[in-house]
C-alpha cells in the first residue's frame, strides 16, 4: 500500500506517518527531513538547499522529482511506503508514476498550525524562523491546495481534522485505510 500525507506544516504529518508506519508495518519516508538532511552537507546541492529551506521556499520540482524517485527505488519502499511532503505541486503529482492507493488531508487551520509549531521543543530547526514559516504556509495555499483536488478527482483523497486529538486523527485515517 501505498499512502501520501499532505497538510500544511505543523499538521500532524510527522506524528501520523510514525503511527502509520508501526500500525500497517510500511518505511516511512518524510520528504522534509530527506531535505534537512542534504542541507547538512557541505555540497552545493546541500548549501542550494539549504538556503531554499531557510527562506521557507519550495525545492524546485525538478530537484525534488529527482530525489524523490530515487528514494522510492530503494528496497525497502518497493513493498509500499508512507509519503510525507510529496507532491507539493501539480507537477510533482503528474510526473508521480506509482500507484498511490490513499492521500491523506490532515486539515488544520493557519493559527492552529502557527501554534503547534511555535510550541515544538526542536526549536533549533534553521527552517522554522517565522518568516520561512508563514512563506510556507502561503505555499502550502498556493501550490499545493490545487494537488488536493488532483487527488480528489481521482478518488483518492481522504480529508481529515486535523485539529482533534492524535488518537482520534489516527483512528480516523485507520478507518478510512483499513476497510
Amino acid at each position: 500500500m501505498n499512502i501520501i500525507l499532505i497538510g500544511i506544516q505543523g499538521s500532524g504529518k510527522s506524528t501520523q506517518g510514525n503511527l502509520l508506519s508501526e500500525n500497517l508495518h510500511l518505511p516511512y519516508l518524510s520528504t522534509g527531513h530527506i531535505f534537512r538532511e542534504i542541507a547538512k552537507e557541505h555540497t552545493p546541492l546541500g548549501r542550494h538547499i539549504k538556503e531554499v529551506m531557510n527562506a521557507g521556499y519550495l525545492i524546485s520540482d525538478e530537484q525534488t522529482i529527482e530525489i524523490v524517485r530515487d528514494y522510492l527505488q530503494r528496497p525497502e519502499y518497493l513493498g509500499g511506503y508512507i509519503l510525507d511532503g510529496f507532491p507539493r505541486t501539480i507537477a510533482q503529482a503528474d510526473s508521480f508514476e506509482t500507484d498511490i492507493h490513499r492521500v491523506i488531508y490532515l486539515k488544520v487551520s493557519d493559527e492552529e498550525a502557527l501554534k503547534r509549531i511555535s510550541g515544538r521543543q526542536d526549536v533549533n530547526r534553521e527552517d522554522e524562523t517565522l518568516t520561512a514559516i508563514t512563506k510556507r504556509i502561503e505555499s502550502f495555499h498556493t501550490f499545493t491546495k490545487p494537488v488536493l483536488d488532483y487527488f480528489q478527482q481521482k478518488n483518492l483523497l481522504i480529508e481529515i481534522d486535523g485539529e482533534q486529538t492524535i488518537e482520534k486523527i489516527h483512528e480516523d485515517i485507520m478507518a478510512h485505510i483499513v476497510q
